[in-house]
């Protein structure tokens, strides 16, 4: 008898081992109740074809552009003209972040002028110009809430929906929900910042108790895309396949007996793909092929913007080719080398802005230009905001805020020019629709075609949810 066989529930039992004619008739009525519908993957360890989703998609692509550390809301999208008044006054506010829970606070003014932009009027901060030109494209989301002023446990809950690791993240989930488009490319691409990956490294783009075919795929903004993904010298291509062909045969042989090993299976379907993608990663991640007036429109041509500009050109050329989910990160994980502004707020925010003002506007731009932004959902937002309250006695720096901070969607049946939400006089706590992070993924996978309510996966005894047993509404003011 199999190890910890009295542990598991009949359901999952049944589940794993069908059970002989026990598992046949269960099967028959888990199909009329639409459970297969919930369980999509029914060969998880192995690439899967594009499906068919719960409903019609407004999106086929998400680009999840983070910006690690939380930007300041006062000083980005969330205009609060009476705070440049009350700039260095004592105030009786409740705020809570890395020093604790205060009641009280010394006022930092936003650091920057807003101005009116676009059709809709939008007010956003000198520190996006470029962005501002695109406010008619733009649902921001004023009321957002978190449960935790941490980064690390922010971070995961901001990707996985849950605050402890070992969930699968929202890439993953979208991914698991819908197959691929490309054969040739993975499904989930991650793009880190030149100073590093963020706090908890790989946790953030990990397919956790899904198959590992499910996590994402590290790019490289520069040099080669993909490490080790080259043949190597003197290896032919005909050679690489014979070489393959074998090797398959022998993990097969070895995996006949472990069905349930979703990790062997996952290894097997990545040699596959690092097979395919050696003749497709390569062009797809060669912006030299993007003409000089698109290069200058991301900002290219400009030694500040040049990174942030290859990624999200890069990003752009990855939708194009059916890559599903893309996360592009601003920020490392040292120093003031993220949106982490606990000293000085003009220095951290004027130099992480100018980084990606004007990368993003010109992936807004471009996107609609080609006809591409109607079925991309661009999502743009840190794991909290900040407070409006110096966190020490002197300074502009502002400690983390989970209580109100602004996200906001772009594209891809998002309707654009409007403000959701709101947070009170001092931009510290949401008032009006306040949202929590489940609520932006449910939205997220709405805009995909994926019912949050009907997306789960078996694990552990429970069919698991990206956003909880409990479910969440949808964030239905944004959808066009």
């Amino acid at each position: 008898m199999p190890k910890n066989f009295c542990r598991r529930t009949r359901r999952e039992f049944l589940w794993q081992t069908g059970a002989g004619f026990t598992g046949l008739a269960l099967t028959g009525l888990l199909s009329q109740d639409g459970f297969f519908a919930q369980e999509p993957a029914r060969n998880p360890g192995r690439p899967l074809a594009e499906r068919a989703p719960h409903f019609p998609a407004r999106a086929k692509s998400v680009i999840f552009l983070f910006m690690y550390g939380g930007p300041s809301q006062v000083d980005t999208f969330d205009y609060k003209p009476s705070m440049y008044a009350l700039d260095g006054q004592t105030v009786n506010v409740r705020t809570f972040g890395r020093g604790g829970h205060r009641n009280q606070g010394r006022v930092v003014g936003p650091k920057w002028r807003f101005k009116q932009y676009g059709q809709c009027g939008k007010y956003i901060s000198d520190l996006f110009p470029h962005l501002g030109t695109c406010a008619d494209d733009i649902a921001f989301l004023h009321s957002m809430i978190a449960d935790s002023p941490i980064h690390g446990s922010a971070m995961l809950q901001m990707n996985t929906g849950k605050i402890l690791s070992g969930s699968p993240c929202l890439g993953s989930w979208v991914n698991y929900g819908l197959g691929t488009v490309n054969q040739n490319l993975p499904g989930f691409c991650v793009m880190l910042d030149p100073t590093g990956g963020p706090i908890s490294g790989a946790k953030n783009w990990t397919s956790g108790y899904m198959p590992a075919s499910y996590q994402g795929t590290i790019l490289r903004s520069a040099g080669q895309p993909i490490l080790d993904l080259n043949r190597p010298q003197g290896v032919t291509g005909p050679m690489q396949r014979r070489m393959l062909d074998t090797l398959n045969a022998y993990n097969r042989e070895h995996e006949t007996p472990r069905a349930l090993n979703s990790n062997l299976s996952a290894r097997i379907a990545s040699y596959e793909l690092a097979y395919r993608m050696q003749s497709s990663a390569e062009e797809a991640v060669d912006i030299n092929r993007e003409t000089v007036e698109t290069q200058r429109l991301y900002g290219y041509d400009n030694p500040e913007t040049q990174d942030f500009a290859r990624k999200c050109m890069l990003a752009r050329r990855l939708v194009e080719r059916g890559v599903r989910f893309i996360q592009v990160y601003s920020g490392g994980n040292h120093n003031d080398a993220n949106w982490d502004a606990h000293g000085d707020m003009v220095l951290n925010h004027t130099r992480h802005a100018g980084r990606t003002d004007k990368p993003i506007a010109g992936l807004i731009k471009d996107l609609k230009r080609r006809g591409l932004l109607d079925e991309t959902l661009i999502v743009w937002g840190g794991e909290f905001g900040r407070q409006p309250t110096a966190e020490y006695a002197r300074g502009t720096g502002r400690d983390h805020n989970a209580y109100g901070f602004t996200m906001w969607l772009a594209g891809g049946g998002v309707k654009g020019g409007i403000s959701v939400g709101a947070t009170d006089d001092l931009g510290a706590q949401a008032v009006e629709h306040p949202y929590h992070v489940k609520n932006l993924h449910a939205t997220i996978l709405t805009l995909m075609g994926l019912d949050p309510d009907r997306l789960s996966y078996f694990y552990g005894g429970l069919d698991q949810k990206l956003v909880g047993v409990e479910g969440a509404e949808v964030i239905q003011q944004v959808i066009a």
